[in-house]
């Protein structure tokens, strides 16, 4: 079987009425909408920004508790290199434990559970401690010693 098909381009009418532009007051119009649509989004973005600043949730956190804590952002600042320095020196021994281990991997169930418990939950709990010291230190006034 065997199929002929004849295809030809469309022929335009007469009857077809030129495609209108639109009139400048609607263009106007348009264009206001456009501008007002732009600021709504700048606006939403500026809210998006002001909700991801974590250093002005901190700083708000402190200028609320200023009179019961004023020093606090001074003193986790103190406290951070020694909390930094535990962080690291568990971070040394782990490796080093790891290190020494070289020829056991923690590839058995045993292995793993006893490197968790040894080194898992302090570990964990430095970050979490850091995670919330770091930022209050962050705010603390810089001293003349830091300058």
């Amino acid at each position: 079987m065997n199929f002929q098909f004849q295809v030809t381009a469309p022929v335009p009418t007469h009857s077809e009425a030129p495609v209108a532009l639109p009139a400048s007051h609607d263009t106007t119009e348009l264009l206001r909408q456009i501008v007002a649509i732009q600021s709504e989004q700048l606006a939403l973005l500026r809210q998006m920004s002001a909700a991801q600043d974590s250093a002005g949730r901190w700083k708000s956190l402190l200028s609320r508790w200023r009179d019961d804590y004023g020093n606090l952002a001074a003193a986790c600042k103190q406290a951070l290199p020694q909390l930094e320095r535990a962080y690291v020196a568990l971070m040394a021994e782990l490796t080093e434990a790891l290190r020494q281990q070289e020829d056991r991997p923690l590839d058995n169930e045993f292995a793993l559970n006893e490197f968790l418990d040894r080194y898992g939950m302090r570990l964990s709990q430095l970050v979490g401690i850091l995670s919330l010291v770091g930022p209050l230190a962050d705010q603390a006034p810089a001293t003349e010693e830091s300058k």
